[in-house]
């Protein structure tokens, strides 16, 4: 999902629970949440939308909480990018905020990752706690990457073990070199090839942005 909203690029990358009817459920009350809390209400930070969308999850399902009650949700990465003035000089700057999800950004050959917050968006058994923001001023030639777990979490190559977070960066450190039309195809020839005679367990999500 992605909007331009009051001089800011917002961007979303959601995984929701369930699968078939379940899942498109989840999937479009999302999408409905997304568009109400980011562009019919006044959108501030990245964590604040994140916040707004829990309640909203939980009030839709009627979640309580109690033993034995569905923990439908999603997991979401969420960034806002804006231009800012920084004397004469004009920045790119990244706001996000994670449920689950983190955020990785790829400068001079360097991963740095954003930590998400270990909650999903629904209702959640542990501490609740607002969800945090993060925010960085990047650089010409900075790349960011959000995704779902399906990436890392396929099962392939020749022992049938999952692809893996590490093996995931790695494959997203390669691709600097390569300009951003390319990195599809190299993402989805890698993961056929690990795959082999696997079945895809997961659905797979990879948005990728770089700054000019």
């Amino acid at each position: 999902w992605f909007a331009e909203k009051e001089g800011k690029f917002i961007v979303a990358a959601c995984d929701c629970t369930g699968h078939g009817v379940p899942g498109a459920f989840m999937s479009l009350i999302g999408y409905c949440l997304l568009n109400e809390v980011l562009l019919e209400k006044h959108f501030t930070y990245p964590a604040n939308a994140l916040d707004a969308m829990k309640k909203g999850i939980i009030k839709s399902l009627g979640q309580t909480g109690q033993e034995g009650e569905q923990k439908d949700g999603m997991d979401m990465s969420l960034v806002s990018l804006e231009v800012v003035l920084d004397g004469k000089k004009m920045n790119h700057k990244l706001s996000y905020a994670g449920a689950n999800n983190p955020l990785y950004l790829l400068r001079k050959g360097e991963l740095i990752e954003f930590n998400a917050d270990k909650m999903p968006i629904g209702i959640y058994l542990g501490i609740e706690r607002p969800f945090t923001n993060k925010e960085m001023i990047l650089e010409p030639g900075d790349t960011f990457y959000m995704f779902s777990d399906g990436y890392a979490d396929q099962f392939g190559g020749a022992k049938g073990k999952k692809f893996t977070k590490k093996r995931f960066k790695d494959l997203l450190v390669s691709l600097q070199s390569q300009p951003m039309n390319k990195h599809k195809a190299i993402l989805e020839t890698t993961m056929d090839e690990w795959l082999g005679n696997e079945q895809q367990i997961d659905d797979v999500l990879v948005i990728g942005i770089r700054i000019s």
